[in-house]
């Protein structure tokens, strides 16, 4: 799995291809309020956990090793639902699902950031935020129908999920957007296959 001299990582949960139907359904009805905003491909959504960036290949394995050690007592429960805007409604930058989760997400994606600490891997300053990105804007302008059309639909439910595993990926920049690939896959619950 040679890509160069480095390689662009993250740590994300994946989530049940019925969620992953019910906001594509909604992105959709969405796309044409806001024709100049840039659209996540619902196949390539997932709950990240930990962006870790552009690491030089010599650190995959000892990134692999630091995530293997990884575990909690129970899954990650999420409820998918409602959508909001980041940093606000009124100067909005990106467009996410909402995500209610068991308190072990926090937990778990606290872990990730403090196993990759000492591999010279920056742990996040903000407070962890679990969402899914449904749409990014490089301007806030031309954007009100599509937060009116949000404000509607804040309780908006898209289903749940029970995750027991989270995965390594790799990000490769293409001029169609970002491609991800699974690299690796972690289960962090004891027994769980």
């Amino acid at each position: 799995m040679r890509v160069g001299s480095s390689m662009r990582l993250f740590v994300a949960l994946d989530f049940p291809d019925a969620v992953r139907d019910l906001i594509r359904d909604l992105m959709a009805k969405l796309k044409p309020l806001c024709k100049h905003a840039r659209w996540v491909r619902p196949e390539g959504m997932h709950v990240t956990l930990k962006f870790i960036g552009h690491v030089p290949d010599d650190k995959f394995e000892p990134i692999v090793r630091a995530l293997g050690n990884i575990h909690l007592n129970a899954p990650v429960e999420m409820s998918f639902r409602g959508l909001g805007f980041f940093p606000s409604e009124r100067r909005p930058r990106v467009c996410w699902c909402g995500i209610e989760a068991s308190p072990n997400l926090a937990k778990l994606a606290k872990s990730i950031e403090q196993a990759l600490v000492p591999l010279e891997i920056e742990a996040e300053s903000r407070e962890y935020v679990p969402h899914l990105t449904l749409a990014r804007f490089d301007s806030p302008r031309r954007t009100e129908k599509l937060v009116a059309a949000a404000a509607e639909l804040k309780s908006l439910d898209f289903g749940s999920a029970r995750e027991t595993e989270f995965h390594l990926f790799q990000s490769v920049l293409k001029r169609s957007g970002a491609e991800y690939s699974k690299l690796k896959r972690f289960p962090f619950v004891k027994g769980s296959v």
